[in-house]
């Protein structure tokens, strides 16, 4: 097998909303930041970590994000409690919580438009 892992996933943001999410992925979602190389800094935004895997936060003039269903994925050990985290802090839970494929989930947005899935694993539901 070619592939080992995924090092890295980038999101995007307009300049406008780059506070904004380097607030709701340090503040709200409680990811650690990384220090970005020196030559990337002038670019804006930011990168986390989350176990062995970064999340980049890129500055783009022209982000389209909030038609686009592609998304990350992050799981969760209680929905409900995350839930209430988000609504808290003013997060809409944007889609009717399902389950599929052994988890329960919802989706949000992050404020630069990205898709974001929350998950729970629920072994002991059915998918009927």
């Amino acid at each position: 097998m070619w592939l080992d892992a995924i090092e890295h996933i980038q999101i995007t943001s307009s300049p406008e909303a780059e506070n904004a999410m380097l607030f709701f992925y340090s503040q709200v979602l409680g990811l650690t930041e990384i220090t970005k190389p020196e030559a990337l800094k002038a670019n804006g935004g930011a990168w986390y970590v989350l176990g062995d895997i970064q999340i980049h936060v890129g500055i783009e003039k022209q982000a389209n994000n909030q038609i686009s269903r592609r998304h990350i994925c992050f799981r969760v050990y209680s929905l409900e409690a995350f839930a209430k985290h988000l609504q808290a802090h003013g997060v809409e839970i944007i889609s009717d919580r399902q389950f599929i494929g052994g988890y329960n989930r919802f989706f949000i947005r992050d404020p630069g438009g990205n898709r974001i899935e929350i998950a729970e694993f629920a072994p002991d539901k059915t998918n009927s």
